[in-house]
């Protein structure tokens, strides 16, 4: 049964279940700038990604958002994802299911977890197997927007495309295989490793839209031979309704975690291959004697464990690690901060965006970003002037960078103003996913209104 026939109900975020009510194909909602009732076409949609809502990776976060958004805007969303979960052990998710206007289709695959190579290329390889026995049961969509988790998952679209004529959006969250010759796990001139590049680099060229997430990724994408018309820009986001400032007097959390008369530099997310955390620990290292500063790690990943076994081995007491906070308390988490610590390696410039600066500057607080002097970081602190940007293996300049700001907290409070303001000028929810609805418009052949904001560019 369809939805709406009784079969199917929209489930809310405390697992409850309620009637679903099918938007109305040209609604949006009234007296905003995104009014545009009768002046476009609904499409059909379909988005395929491992991960999805409930899921907390970076990814299903950020689907949802862009997913939910374009059915309120009248478009019948659809996404395809795997029924297991980004954390491993998690339990499986129902085959089908409904929330907030989308209709979700998981696939059946395995869910080994990250805690090495070839559980991950499991994982990866039954999605895929799965997830393209699933296109074969669904209608045919107009616009099929592809993330990259797992990699090459582009190549479902690129099908899509040839068998059914549907347009292929391409959202490059990341770049495949190159991620992994960046951080030497994987060696160019191995036969299986080129022809995954190659793949990966035609599923590109094919797309009739890639989305690049800032101008680096971008110019790398074009060395691809991905042509500049169909090169897009899109930042990824965070939503003024989830993080938002939070005083530090006062604060729910800081005082129960014993930190309400510290300074708090915390690094929150994911401690991926991708980032350096040698700065942060030796910055730890050399203020130990501050009882004042505390170093404050908020989630996992591969190298979670070297940040632990340092505070074991070296009796670090100023630094405090916790686990992942759910999605509807980030504003209550990101605001313990005082000031957030971002890092990334210099050889990933282009590949991957850390998206976690953009819930920092939501949240009003100072970032500092350990990594090149030229990125998509680097440049969005610069130009916004909210932070601090330090070189690589450069621990005396991390070093003092965090001592004037604990030492100034008026400089802290400048700097952190700067940040929310841009982010809501460029990097909040409705500003990015408007671009994303006049992407997607120009997929279906019509045109929005120009009072509609972008941010969407071509590549120069």
């Amino acid at each position: 049964m369809r939805p709406g026939h009784g079969e199917l109900r929209e489930t809310t975020l405390d697992g409850t279940k309620r009637p679903w009510t099918r938007p109305r194909r040209h609604a949006a909602r009234a007296n905003t700038p995104h009014d545009r009732r009768g002046t476009e076409r609904a499409g059909r949609i379909l988005f395929i990604n491992q991960y999805y809502w409930p899921d907390t990776a970076s990814t299903a976060q950020h689907l949802a958002d862009l997913a939910e958004s374009l059915a309120e805007r009248g478009h019948e969303c659809h996404v395809l994802c795997g029924q297991g979960a980004y954390k491993a052990g998690s339990p499986p998710l129902p085959r089908t299911d409904f929330h907030r206007g989308v209709h979700i289709h998981r696939a059946g695959a395995t869910s080994l977890g990250r805690k090495s190579t070839w559980r991950r290329m499991t994982d990866y390889l039954s999605f895929h197997a799965s997830a393209a026995r699933a296109c074969l049961g669904l209608p045919r969509f107009d616009v099929v927007v592809t993330l990259t988790t797992p990699p090459i998952i582009g190549l479902l679209g690129t099908l899509l495309k040839t068998a059914r004529g549907s347009r292929h959006v391409s959202w490059s969250m990341d770049l495949h295989p190159d991620a992994s010759i960046a951080l030497g796990r994987m060696e160019p001139g191995n036969p299986v490793v080129a022809a995954m590049r190659w793949l990966s680099d035609t599923v590109s060229r094919q797309a009739d839209a890639v989305v690049a997430l800032g101008p680096h990724m971008a110019r790398l994408l074009a060395a691809k031979g991905v042509q500049p018309a169909r090169l897009k820009q899109v930042p990824v986001w965070s939503r003024r309704d989830e993080v938002y400032p939070l005083p530090r007097e006062g604060h729910p959390l800081r005082a129960s975690l014993g930190l309400a008369d510290k300074f708090v530099a915390m690094y929150s997310g994911n401690l991926g291959l991708a980032h350096t955390f040698d700065e942060f620990l030796g910055a730890a290292r050399k203020l130990r004697h501050r009882a004042d500063i505390v170093f404050l790690f908020v989630g996992g990943g591969p190298r979670l464990g070297e940040v632990q076994k340092a505070v074991g081995e070296e009796h670090l007491e100023n630094i405090r690690i916790l686990d992942y906070f759910p999605r509807e308390q980030l504003h209550i988490s990101l605001s313990i901060a005082d000031v957030h610590l971002i890092s990334m390696r210099r050889e990933m410039t282009g590949i991957v965006v850390p998206g976690k600066l953009y819930g920092a500057m939501a949240s009003a607080r100072p970032c500092v970003f350990v990594g090149p002097e030229r990125c998509e970081s680097s440049d969005t602190i610069r130009q916004a002037e909210c932070g601090l940007t330090i070189s690589e293996k450069d621990v005396d300049g991390l070093t003092k960078a965090l001592v004037t700001l604990a030492d100034d907290p008026e400089l802290r409070r400048k700097l952190g103003e700067r940040g929310r303001d841009a982010f809501l000028e460029s990097h909040e929810r409705e500003v990015c996913c408007a671009s994303w609805a006049e992407l997607i418009q120009g997929m279906l052949g019509t045109k929005v209104p120009a009072q509609v904001r972008t941010f969407v560019e071509v590549a120069s």
